[in-house]
């Protein structure tokens, strides 16, 4: 089945025309523009793989969409109708991943409910979060017992026993326990009535090693596994990127359906190829390794007694001290090389390998490194099956507990011994040229101590990552945002994110009248370059630009430049600004919402976290002010890496990476101006490059058409 039926037409266009009259709704042909390459791109399902690039012949494209749609298109409907039409006639799952929790909530708590209501759609939804929002109760079974000095609980590292829980934490444990008992609480961190500290939620959360799964002697109650089985019955799943790639890396259908039976709706889609790089970076620092294996080593010493007892595992355990010693040598020897090429480099703070080709002498020292950690985590593997067979050997029922304490610690062992051996092999594979290279470099923290170095490697592009861990299986996909395009292309996306070659690519404009705005950019006597001029400048430019009586939001490259600017302005204005790192986001918006209700003035000073996601309609935001063009920092070392790979083939990094993301940022920066289709304002840029350099008329043409004014 490779195209739409009228049965699938039929009921897309019923439910759409439902929806519109229920909410008192007029159809935007925005709208109805992307609900038709939506369906028509998911109706290509079962026609070929989305990792197939097109071809010659007659066969369709890939059921791959990636849609811009301007601010106000109404594209959750957009979306959400087609998708699960299709979802239905293919026999698959809807899957909504977003970037942001703020997205998620508006989708669980509006968004979905209407159209539930008003579609006439029957479908049930439900949200899915990683482990770590739900309480262990085994976690703080044992937490609780080491408090209460029971005897059949270990403590693995000294900090979890020595010091006792602050009276609070104890409190807020026991009002856990009651809440759960009464039924008045699920698990979900997200629900509990009041702020969690994370140093408290943490000790009672678990990992994917630390679980016992369908072993453990607390399964039944376990807020996990319920919401996971509750998503078993659910149309639409609402999650996250980060829970996605995290369930592709298990496999996949280890948290969410199986790819192959979900057709994955991305918004904010442009964030996922850069979700997808860090999420598949690796990292060691080298200090809290040393001091983890330190107290691993004698954490299994202590319970050498118990796990002696169990078949074959005193000789998996006999061996280990011998094999820790033999890691924290090498691991010595890393750090002094490492130490060493620090001092060499210009900042010697960081160090990059240029190429991601790493010194052969460091190289050996990888190898060995791989070798080793992988000999811990096969034997902390055998551990793991070891005492997974012992939960259910009856001779050893009365030392269950202890057994059951051990599987979640040596969970947590292999989770991590896993991690820092993927780092090892990462830096091992740095021995010769790739294509494209990885990023690997290192970094010494501001520490006194010696060994305060970190190693990192990371890819520098999606691409490769998605391919194989999506793209290659999944049934379906949207990607959309309103910003998926730079310069007016897909190029900069199709090469970070390696969407398949034939996917559908549209871009759905903004019903918005853009005329109602203006983007200015004022006279100025210093260049953006001129750190020291340009702040200035700003210093005195601001107060005139800006009305004292209306909300303005100011946006900043450089943490530097903010807090320069705003210690030098007038007084009367540092009263009346709300700057980034003063308060937290949400209560900035909220000082500054009550600000302009009781009819005051109001300006949030704000760096990049301001530019994007942030909705401040109508006379909470009349004027944007955009104090750079807001290129990349040139020191980060995966950008860097990205740059040099492109040089050597004899490609323009600036011209590729810089004035794309440049834009990119400036039409997300200018979109916190129209929220609403009556709204009007300004957006003022303080950077005159865009007028006075070549790339800048190409950047000017990539915003949105506001009535433009240049001093």
């Amino acid at each position: 089945m490779t195209a739409l039926t009228d049965a699938d037409k039929d009921a897309i266009r019923d439910a759409y025309s439902n929806m519109t009259e229920a909410r008192g709704l007029v159809p935007r042909w925005g709208q109805r523009q992307m609900i038709a390459e939506v369906a028509n791109t998911l109706a290509r399902i079962g026609a070929q793989s989305l990792d197939n690039s097109s071809s010659e012949n007659d066969e369709p494209g890939s059921p791959v969409a990636v849609i811009e749609a301007g601010t106000g298109t109404g594209k959750t409907i957009a979306y959400v109708i087609p998708a699960l039409v299709l979802a239905r006639a293919r026999g698959k799952r809807l899957v909504i991943a977003t970037a942001t929790v703020a997205l998620q909530e508006q989708l669980i708590n509006k968004d979905l409910p209407d159209i539930q209501s008003g579609s006439g759609l029957d479908f049930d939804y439900s949200l899915a979060k990683g482990r770590r929002r739900y309480l262990c109760l085994s976690q703080l079974d044992r937490l609780m017992a080491q408090q209460s000095g029971d005897g059949h609980t270990i403590g693995l590292y000294p900090d979890e026993v020595e010091a006792a829980l602050p009276r609070t934490a104890l409190e807020t444990y026991h009002a856990m326990l009651d809440a759960l008992g009464r039924g008045d609480w699920d698990g979900d961190r997200d629900a509990w009535p009041a702020t969690i500290d994370d140093d408290d939620w943490f000790p009672v959360t678990s990992d994917q090693g630390q679980c016992t799964g369908r072993r453990c002697p607390n399964i039944s109650n376990c807020s996990f596994y319920r919401a996971r089985d509750g998503l078993q019955d659910a149309d639409i799943v609402v999650t996250n990127h980060d829970l996605v790639l995290s369930d592709l890396a298990l496999g996949g259908g280890a948290i969410l359906p199986p790819p192959e039976d979900s057709i994955f709706i991305f918004d904010e889609g442009h964030h996922l190829p850069d979700k997808a790089v860090n999420h598949f970076a690796s990292f060691c620092r080298l200090s809290s390794t040393l001091s983890w294996i330190g107290e691993t080593q004698r954490a299994l010493a202590k319970g050498a007694p118990l796990l002696g007892m169990i078949h074959g595992l005193e000789a998996v355990l006999e061996p280990l001290p011998a094999l820790f010693d033999e890691i924290s040598l090498a691991l010595g020897g890393a750090g002094a090389q490492a130490a060493q090429l620090l001092d060499l480099s210009e900042e010697g703070t960081q160090h990059r390998f240029e190429g991601g080709v790493i010194p052969e002498e460091l190289a050996i020292a990888a190898r060995t490194l791989d070798s080793l950690w992988s000999r811990l985590t096969g034997r902390l593997a055998t551990l793991d099956r070891g005492l997974d067979d012992a939960s259910e050997d009856d001779d050893l029922a009365p030392r269950r507990d202890e057994i059951e304490a051990w599987q979640m610690a040596v969970g947590a062992m292999l989770v991590r011994a896993e991690g820092i051996t993927t780092l090892w092999r990462d830096f091992a594979a740095g021995a010769a040229a790739e294509d494209p290279p990885r990023a690997r470099w290192l970094r010494r923290r501001p520490d006194d101590e010696p060994d305060a170095v970190d190693f990192h490697c990371s890819h520098i592009l999606g691409a490769d990552i998605l391919r194989e861990q999506l793209w290659s299986r999944a049934a379906g996909a949207v990607l959309t945002s309103a910003t998926m395009t730079a310069l007016g292309r897909f190029d900069r996306f199709c090469a970070r994110s390696g969407v398949p070659a034939d996917s559908a690519f549209k871009v759905v404009a903004s019903p918005f009248d853009y005329r109602r705005a203006t983007l200015r950019v004022p006279a100025m006597t210093s260049e953006a370059s001129d750190a020291q001029a340009h702040t200035q400048e700003l210093v005195t430019l601001l107060p005139e630009l800006m009305d004292e009586q209306e909300g303005s939001l100011v946006l900043f490259s450089s943490r530097r430049q903010m807090n320069d600017v705003f210690d030098d302005l007038p007084r009367e204005w540092q009263r009346r600004t709300l700057r980034q790192d003063d308060y937290s986001k949400q209560e900035i918006l909220r000082r500054h919402r009550e600000a302009i209700d009781e009819g005051q003035g109001s300006v949030i000073f704000g760096l990049a976290s301001f530019a994007e996601g942030v909705d401040l309609p109508g006379a909470y935001c009349a004027h944007v002010l955009i104090a750079k063009l807001p290129f990349s920092v040139p020191d980060d070392p995966v950008d860097s890496a990205l740059a040099e790979w492109l040089e050597a083939q004899g490609r323009n990094p600036f011209m590729e990476i810089s004035v794309p993301d440049a834009a990119l940022r400036l039409v997300q920066a200018s979109g916190r101006l129209l929220r609403t289709e009556s709204d009007t304002g300004r957006v003022t840029l303080l950077d005159r490059r865009v007028l006075t350099r070549r790339y800048g008329r190409a950047i000017l043409d990539s915003l949105p058409p506001f009535t433009r004014q240049f001093d």
